[in-house]
């Protein structure tokens, strides 16, 4: 049982490791001397440009769709946290046989904050650096590790939170 608990334990540590990553890393889209992220563009490691920055005269809304990627980014690593933390009390404080389903829909909607964010970037990443006022060479890329971080980071929460649905507490 105590091997179970560790590798669970470590499963939840690893996919809120990959959030981070994913949410703060600049690397969701690059290209030849480029990279963009949530955040900003960077054309080298010393010359970024804040995204907000240069969409203040951009039309069709993209930055408000990149600030929708932001927060549901944000949000899940934040519920992914929480999930955590309510895990390790409930491990202390649940009655021998329950389940721990709190922590098991928290880190759930944690799964679903990723899709959102990740699946908003995937269907508006082309309007967004195409139309939205960035470098003209931005619109010439690939999805980054980030990215996949990030679709990665989802299936280990989904993993993750089915495994709470179905642990028991034992002795």
């Amino acid at each position: 049982m105590l091997v179970i608990l560790a590798f669970i334990i470590i499963f939840h540590i690893v996919s809120t490791t990959l959030l981070f990553i994913s949410t703060i890393d600049n690397a969701w889209w690059v290209g030849d001397g480029f990279s963009a992220d949530l955040w900003r563009v960077c054309t080298n490691s010393t010359n970024c440009t804040e995204i907000n920055s240069l969409s203040s005269a951009e039309e069709g809304g993209g930055y408000s769709v990149m600030q929708a990627v932001q927060a549901t980014m944000i949000l899940s690593t934040i519920l992914s946290c929480i999930s955590f933390l309510i895990f390790l009390l409930q491990l202390f404080r649940l009655k021998q046989g329950e389940r721990f389903i709190l922590t098991a829909i928290i880190q759930l909607m944690s799964c679903l904050c990723v899709m959102i964010g990740a699946s908003i970037y995937t269907d508006r990443r082309q309007d967004f650096h195409n139309h939205s006022g960035l470098y003209d060479f931005v619109k010439e890329g690939s999805y980054g590790y980030s990215f996949i971080l990030a679709w990665v980071a989802f299936a280990f929460t989904f993993v993750s939170g089915f495994m709470y649905m179905i642990l028991r507490k034992r002795k």
